[in-house]
Parts: structure tokens; C-alpha cells; sequence
């Protein structure tokens, strides 16, 4: 039997939403910090609409990865298939109070944004038809506010299942 990997060892019955480090990895001698960007509380609250989940990719990517300081600290940026949050990886040893303002600048500039969705189009999109920014919006303005008054029970994760 395969050993069970790190994100399913954690006891989702008792994880909040937040901002949580799901692991550290060394590759070529540097480490590589897995951020969970969890939106919604697991098998409690419906999971992220798919339409929203993807304008949330798009967006978040596209900012991440323009970013003045973080840009090339972004090594991935993906939703996760649970649908109740995403994962962010940057090359460093990083805590999630090192990217907290990161998040909170992310989520600011999420909420001010209009027009149209980038890579929102046929060339650039397997599924460019599918977004929805008012359902996106109204998911990261929720996230925000967790980020606003973020307290340990939202940047650490909690206790790992048994096993």
C-alpha cells in the first residue's frame, strides 16, 4: 500500500479557512514552500462553482506572476480538486506569515479588477467559456476577510489524522 501523501494526512474535519504551509520540499538544493489557500471550510460549506474556481486560477496567476517582487519566486499557482481552495508554490523557506501580505496585496487587487478575464480566450484557454468574476469576487472577498484578522487557527494547520 502506498504511503499517504502530506495534504491527506491532515484532519480536514477541524481545517478553517486560511493560509497554511502544506510542505517544504529541497530540489537542487533549494527549498520550495506548498502554500495551502484554503477558501472554504472542507465538507462543511459547498465547495468553490467551477466557473468562479477558474476566474479565481486565472486571476490569482496572472497577478502572482506579474508580481514586482514575487514574480520570480512563483514556481506554480492551481486550484485544488476538492474545489474548497488552491495551491500556491514560490521557491524559498517561507512561513505563511511571509506571504500573508502578499495574499491580502493579491486579494485587494482581485476585488478592484474589471474588464476581461486574462487567457480568457479560445487560443489561450482549454475551457475559455467557463468563468464567472461575480461568484469569484464574492469567494475572494470572503478569503480576505479571514486574511484581515488571521489568527494561528487560520496559518497553522491543524492536527494531523490518525493513523
Amino acid at each position: 500500500m502506498m504511503e499517504k501523501i502530506a495534504s491527506f494526512q491532515i484532519n480536514h474535519n477541524l481545517l478553517k479557512p486560511g493560509l497554511y504551509v502544506s510542505r517544504k520540499d529541497t530540489f537542487n538544493g533549494a527549498v520550495i514552500t506548498t502554500f495551502d489557500m484554503r477558501f472554504k471550510a472542507p465538507n462543511i460549506e459547498p465547495p468553490i462553482d467551477m466557473p468562479a474556481l477558474h476566474t479565481m486560477e486565472h486571476l490569482c496567476a496572472t497577478f502572482l506572476r506579474n508580481h514586482r517582487d514575487w514574480a520570480a519566486s512563483t514556481v506554480y499557482f492551481g486550484p485544488m480538486g476538492c474545489r474548497t481552495g488552491c495551491y500556491v508554490v514560490f521557491s524559498g523557506d517561507l512561513s505563511s506569515r511571509d506571504v500573508l501580505p502578499l495574499m491580502r496585496e493579491m486579494c485587494a487587487w482581485f476585488l478592484a479588477f474589471e474588464g476581461d478575464i486574462p487567457g480568457a480566450a479560445p487560443a489561450d484557454c482549454g475551457n475559455y467559456r467557463e468563468h464567472n468574476l461575480v461568484t469569484a469576487k464574492w469567494e475572494m472577498r470572503r478569503w480576505a476577510e479571514v486574511l484581515a484578522n488571521a489568527g494561528p487557527e487560520n496559518l497553522t494547520y491543524p492536527a494531523k489524522n490518525e493513523a
